[in-house]
């Protein structure tokens, strides 16, 4: 059963970088999820929930790709307005409300594995 999680003041400071942005694109890698925003950087999120935020270039240069490599989802969520993270024993879940949909972040710790969702909501 998915419980409310705290977040640490790093994953706060984060979170508030990316409110107001729009996810364009996202992908999963070596158990991260990473999350192409409008405003030029791409979102890292980890199995722990530990995120980061890293200039596009810079994110995929580490990753040794090109954006034409990656296998990425488009997405047409509208702009992030909140994020709920919540805990389900070794399985975390980032709901982030967008203005047309959410997306859902999943990791479990002991499987290791790491996937992204979708929700179409009605429109408002």
């Amino acid at each position: 059963m998915w419980t409310a999680a705290e977040t640490n003041k790093h994953q706060d400071h984060v979170i508030a970088h990316v409110i107001g942005a729009t996810p364009l694109q996202y992908f999963v890698h070596d158990e991260t999820a990473y999350i192409l925003l409008d405003i030029g950087f791409i979102w890292n999120i980890y199995l722990d929930m530990e995120m980061g935020l890293v200039p596009q270039r810079m994110a995929l240069s580490e990753l040794g790709v090109d954006a034409e490599q990656l296998q990425t989802t488009d997405v047409e969520c509208g702009p992030i307005e909140s994020a709920e993270l919540f805990e389900d024993g070794e399985e975390r879940r980032l709901v982030l409300n967008c203005e047309q949909s959410q997306l859902f972040i999943e990791t479990s710790l002991s499987r290791r594995w790491t996937r992204i969702n979708a929700d179409l909501r009605n429109p408002r």
